[in-house]
């Protein structure tokens, strides 16, 4: 049986998913966790020869970082499993319940999307979060990870799915895809996948967004913003930034661009481009920048602004890189952000709840932080359990796609004989009273 015929599969047995009980559910998250623990050597091993395929390739440290599964990235996932066991059941909540008319009733009750194929690169650690997400919410999931860790991904998916199916859940509920053809096949499964969920680069999530008819939701890029206001305490604003660029860079939530208030440019520029660079990373800036901090990396007390290109605003550099700009004021932080940025995650640091104020209702991006870092842009960290991926769209869901985001909703009218003749001709009118 071919891909497509097992998603057709897939898609026919999506209802007995979307039925199963959430006891069976969480039972299935409890065994994964166990299995996960009691499975870490062969996961471990896979890693190690994954790992050494990319280092003989030369893949970048800050990539090869997001290849590697070790202990603690086992022990986040096993605690996001029962974490998640822990919420709330996302299926069968009553969001709306109207009476339309005496003994006609209405109610609008979630329920699992159904089909959803998530497509990611380089992070096996995303297979165990989409996986139990997929399981919690009652969606059928089809899941292709990256060849990078195709080893990691096979020992995981089949600890995975061999706890899932002994705790009762459909053989069916979870596919993987290894192939890198069948990421095309998926595509164009339109029919029977109900929504695609990409996780990589944004050449890579831009590829999926042109080649198919499937509905996705994701981002392409995450292009993230600090703006250290004339008001902000400045320790502070170094301790942000350093966290927002370079505790992890290579993820989508890491800062790429400092914008610093020309109120205290002069001050603060040569403080940051010290604290990001005791850890690693460099500041390209705009002329006027490089200008502001030249006094200090002559007198040796920085080091040197490199000068920017004058495309680099837009650039997800996914490295120990940043982009700066000196602004006049919030307004043209939040102007830049807007024509600029990937509507991701942007931080104000500042003492000021006017520039707070402003900053927070007209940056439009999913995520929003005052005085914290755009690293806590995370579907864990949220406390949704995990995340499937973040979306900067608009429709269905925004922000880091927790279980909430994995559930749609139907309507369900109970009547009595009732017909639309009566109202049409007068004979009954509506009165719609709300009982919730």
């Amino acid at each position: 049986m071919d891909i497509r015929q097992q998603i057709h599969q897939m898609k026919l047995d999506a209802p007995l998913m979307a039925a199963s009980d959430i006891e069976v559910r969480n039972a299935a998250l409890g065994l994964i966790a166990r299995a996960l623990e009691e499975g870490q050597d062969e996961i471990f091993a896979a890693n190690r020869k994954d790992m050494e395929t990319a280092v003989a390739s030369g893949v970048p440290a800050t990539v090869q970082k997001r290849l590697r599964y070790d202990e603690g990235k086992l022990r986040d996932g096993i605690e996001g499993l029962r974490q998640l066991a822990g919420l709330d059941d996302p299926v069968g909540k009553v969001l709306l319940e109207r009476e339309l008319d005496e003994g006609l009733l209405m109610k609008r009750v979630t329920c699992p999307i159904g089909v959803i194929g998530v497509i990611f690169e380089a992070r096996p650690d995303a297979l165990v979060q989409i996986s139990s997400l997929c399981i919690k919410s009652g969606n059928c999931a089809v899941l292709k990870g990256g060849k990078e860790t195709a080893n990691t991904n096979r020992v995981l998916f089949g600890i995975i799915h061999d706890a899932a199916t002994r705790a009762g859940l459909p053989e069916g509920a979870l596919l993987q895809a290894e192939l890198h053809s069948e990421i095309d096949e998926l595509l164009e499964c339109d029919e029977d996948v109900d929504l695609l969920i990409p996780r990589g680069s944004n050449k890579f999530v831009r590829y999926i967004m042109d080649h198919t008819r499937i509905p996705v939701m994701g981002h392409s890029s995450g292009v993230c913003h600090v703006f250290v206001d004339r008001d902000a305490d400045q320790d502070m604003a170094l301790r942000v930034l350093v966290d927002a660029k370079t505790q992890y860079p290579a993820v989508c939530n890491a800062a790429e661009t400092l914008l610093v208030d020309r109120a205290i440019a002069a001050e603060f520029l040569p403080k940051a481009s010290r604290a990001l660079a005791e850890k690693g990373a460099r500041l390209r800036g705009t002329q006027e920048a490089v200008d502001l901090c030249r006094p200090a990396w002559e007198a040796g007390e920085a080091p040197e602004v490199e000068l920017m290109g004058d495309d680099e605003f837009s650039t997800e550099y996914g490295d120990y890189v940043m982009s700066c700009k000196v602004v006049e004021d919030v307004c043209e932080a939040v102007d830049h952000i807007n024509r600029y940025g990937s509507h991701h995650t942007d931080a104000i640091v500042t003492a000021s709840d006017a520039a707070a104020d402003y900053f927070m209702q007209m940056v439009d991006s999913a995520g929003v932080y005052r005085n914290c870092s755009t690293r806590f842009a995370d579907g864990f960290r949220y406390g949704f359990g995990a995340e499937v991926g973040i979306s900067t769209g608009k429709l269905h869901a925004r922000g880091p796609v927790g279980l909430e985001g994995l559930v749609t909703y139907k309507y369900r009218i109970v009547g009595h004989g009732d017909i639309v003749a009566d109202f049409a001709e007068g004979r009954r009118q509506f009165h719609y009273r709300d009982l919730r």
